[in-house]
């Protein structure tokens, strides 16, 4: 990723520095998105690691941390595919964690009376429990990372980041 990174900033600089003007597929707003992009992928890569970090103790991963966290911050139980669409992974993907989860007794299936097929997806007690010790360990963690940053450029950021995504989930 660090490479793909400096490839874009060599792009740049080499643009720059030949004093012409970018071409149509190299202009600055596209590449501001291509480092918005690869800066992306790398905060996500980042933010696993932390979260497998956080959640070793816990003896959880970053990929069931995101589960219980969706599902806790529902008001209602999701089903399979809502969790994925909310996580921007595929139904499968969510279903193979949710079945683990389920025999570890995390989480529990219940009829959903909106739809006979897909069931929804609700914390037990043991996940309740899991979701409140992760939260001791994450806003710990959220506040460190963040004390240096101004409240307004974190709403910006997440004004961004939520339009792309409704941009691009289609």
């Amino acid at each position: 990723m660090d490479a793909l990174v400096a490839r874009v900033g060599s792009i740049r600089a080499a643009t720059s520095a030949a004093g012409g003007s970018p071409s149509s597929t190299h202009s600055p707003k596209r590449m501001l998105f291509l480092d918005l992009v690869l800066s992306v992928f790398r905060l996500n890569g980042l933010l696993v690691a932390e979260g497998d970090a956080m959640t070793e103790d816990l003896g959880l991963t970053s990929a069931r941390w995101k589960v219980i966290g969706v599902v806790a911050l529902s008001t209602a139980g999701l089903t399979v595919p809502g969790i994925a669409r909310v996580l921007g992974q595929s139904r499968q993907a969510v279903q193979r964690i949710t079945d683990v989860m389920a025999q570890d007794g995390l989480i529990t299936y219940q009829p959903n009376p909106k739809h006979k097929r897909s069931v929804l997806v609700l914390l037990t007690d043991e996940g309740k429990s899991a979701y409140h010790a992760l939260r001791e360990v994450q806003d710990p963690w959220a506040i460190r990372n963040t004390e240096d940053i101004p409240v307004e450029e974190l709403e910006t950021a997440l004004r961004l980041v939520r339009r792309l995504i409704q941009r691009l989930d289609k």
